[in-house]
């Protein structure tokens, strides 16, 4: 596989190995992000699935007449095309390069978040790599996904704003009564996943509710003898982006 002008290209064969990447690839990305975010585009979750990146995190998968179109549409931009041995198929430009980074990473953080406001995603997506980088998918209510690649701090910081925020709430009240008068919610989930080929099967994960309801942000977790209950977190618990560093580093020693 070549790495021409027309930007990285990702190899992706139907036999369960890693997908291919270019010398050098990787650590001119790296070094490229500690210059700022790299912002690779926005893509539907048909054009996505047709890549076949991310979608293992995705609820639906698009029909076949869906996919077809969203696969004239990256050949079409020169973003999909046949490799020389007419068995592969190469994923190019900014496409190629969140596909190769996303078969890198090993965990997943899926935030959720409802009453949103116009203009703001309702759930992110971050994979974390290595080198203390990460892939962000930012997914809207049209279901445009938004793909850049961020160092892992910023991005953190960037969720922790975008999660709910408030003075911490006492640890009392019933957690489905605060969830249902909350005007801002959250569920945070992390996987820790591996791969084969293209393919991710998901592993342990920890969970994360947050409501703010009244100027207080109420924290659950699930409760360890019963995952179908949420009990409530210490009202003296670190602050919102503390435990998101606190629930990536628990499922980096879970692995």
């Amino acid at each position: 596989m070549s790495d021409d002008s027309a930007g990285a290209g990702t190899a992706m064969t139907p036999e369960p190995d890693p997908v291919a990447v270019p010398d050098g690839l990787v650590s001119a990305v790296v070094n490229l992000v500690g210059t700022g975010p790299v912002l690779l585009g926005a893509y539907t979750i048909a054009e996505l699935t047709a890549v076949d990146a991310v979608v293992d995190f995705l609820e639906a998968r698009p029909s076949d007449e869906v996919l077809a179109e969203a696969v004239r549409s990256l050949a079409a931009r020169q973003l999909l095309v046949g490799g020389a041995d007419g068995e592969q198929v190469q994923v190019r430009g900014d496409l190629g390069i969140a596909v190769a980074f996303q078969q890198r990473a090993r965990l997943v953080l899926d935030a959720r978040v409802t009453g949103i406001q116009s203009g703001e995603p309702w759930r992110i997506l971050l994979l974390p790599q290595p080198e203390q980088i990460c892939l962000m998918v930012r997914i809207d209510a049209l279901g445009v996904h938004e793909l850049g690649l961020y160092q892992l701090e910023d991005a953190l910081s960037q969720l922790a704003s975008w999660l709910p925020r408030g003075d911490r709430a006492d640890p009392a009240g019933d957690p489905d009564e605060i969830l249902a008068g909350a005007h801002r919610s959250a569920l945070v989930t992390v996987t820790r996943y591996t791969t084969q080929g293209s393919a991710e099967s998901a592993g342990t994960s920890t969970d994360l509710i947050l409501a703010a309801r009244d100027g207080k942000l109420h924290e659950f977790r699930r409760d360890p003898a019963d995952p179908g209950r949420l009990v409530p977190g210490p009202r003296d618990g670190p602050d919102v982006r503390a435990r998101l560093d606190g629930l990536l580093a628990d499922n980096v020693r879970a692995g």
